[in-house]
């Protein structure tokens, strides 16, 4: 079963440069718990705070309720999946599930039935003579999987280990990591830059940025409930409407803004005159359609739009040459949206979501 994991107050200095700064949070028993962020956020780094190939310069980690200071990864009850796998290739992949045993000196018989209880669970119970050349990307996956729980750990680390796939495998490896680790109760610990894998699989997501975070939450809130504006713009697609509040009450405020006054949810307070950005998600503005019951009207011209299967996405200049992008399910209706054509969007002030203005990720 898996152990928690107590970061707390944690940082990580190289030189004078802070990779990871006033990290604070509790990672609980059998949860899956991803690190989502930029490349340079210092997720990586706070992998290897937790797997014990560094200490942190401030802070403590405690696994278990153990402080973790000064011991090493071969003595942690963790278990870690490089990008790159790091598989044998001249070894079965049996004895790539066994290796860490063997390390261990665990008897032949007992380590053969490890592994195959392994390869059982990672689906592959016939693939154990073979070598790990002859399998394909979601297979050695999977074996990368079993050769980490077969040591026992409480707590597995992942780093990135789907990035390398195309993107139809990744999609059902989400799924066979989020059920293998349901199936195990082992603690697992993620790392990602990909808002699908971390919304798909964690029970919650913490959201780096320049090596602190932004937020912790589970998915859902994390999408819909984003509590600062790099969290809002790195998180899925969103429309910034940038400006200053008139007025505010009752949870909600009107933001004066280029496209017009906007009216939109208020969580954190804001007051008059503060300046402050009005969130939209793309799903939620609709085009050329009743705008009953919406607070919120713009008259655009339709600039483009990109057909993806699924759904068109549709960018629309404003007056104020503003740009805002909307998400069309695919109907077989919206060919009449070309180029240079005039389109009314709207949106409920339910679906705006303002908070302070500051850094986001596109800055």
């Amino acid at each position: 079963m898996g152990q928690d994991v107590a970061i707390s107050n944690v940082g990580m200095r190289f030189g004078y440069f802070y990779a990871v700064r006033d990290v604070n949070v509790h990672i609980r028993a059998g949860e899956f718990f991803s690190f989502l962020g930029p490349s340079g956020c210092g997720k990586t780094t706070l992998l290897r705070l937790i797997s014990g190939f560094i200490d942190p310069t401030e802070g403590e980690i405690r696994i278990g309720g153990r402080a973790m200071r000064g011991i090493g990864p071969n003595r942690r009850p963790t278990a870690m999946i490089f990008q790159n796998l790091a598989l044998f290739p001249l070894m079965t992949v049996a004895d790539n599930i066994g290796f860490g045993l063997e390390v261990r000196r665990a008897p032949k018989a007992e380590r053969k039935k490890k592994v195959d209880e392994l390869l059982a669970l990672v689906d592959l119970p016939d693939a154990g003579g073979k070598k790990v050349g002859d399998l394909s990307g979601g297979q050695k996956q999977r074996v990368a999987i079993a050769r980490a729980l077969a040591v026992e750990p409480a707590v597995l680390l992942l780093d990135e280990p789907l990035s390398a796939l195309d993107l139809k495998l990744r999609k059902h490896m989400r799924a066979e990591l989020r059920s293998i680790q349901r199936r195990t109760g082992v603690t697992f610990i993620y790392i990602t830059h990909d808002q699908g894998e971390a919304l798909t699989m964690s029970d919650r997501v913490a959201v780096m940025s320049h090596g602190k975070i932004e937020q912790v939450d589970e998915p859902d809130t994390i999408y819909n409930e984003p509590d600062t504006a790099f969290v809002a713009s790195f998180v899925g697609e969103n429309n910034a409407l940038r400006g200053r509040v008139r007025n505010a009450a009752n949870g909600y405020a009107e933001l004066e803004t280029p496209v017009g006054t906007i009216r939109c949810r208020n969580p954190h307070q804001l007051g008059r005159g503060d300046t402050a950005v009005a969130f939209v998600r793309p799903e939620t503005i609709i085009i050329n359609g009743h705008s009953n019951g919406r607070e919120n009207v713009i008259d655009c011209t339709v600039a483009s739009r990109s057909f993806e299967g699924a759904y068109t996405n549709i960018r629309l200049s404003t007056t104020s040459g503003q740009s805002l992008y909307i998400r069309l399910n695919n109907d077989g209706g919206d060919a009449e949206y070309n180029p240079d054509t005039p389109a009314r969007v709207a949106f409920k002030a339910d679906n705006a979501l303002m908070l302070a203005e500051g850094e986001s990720s596109d800055a």
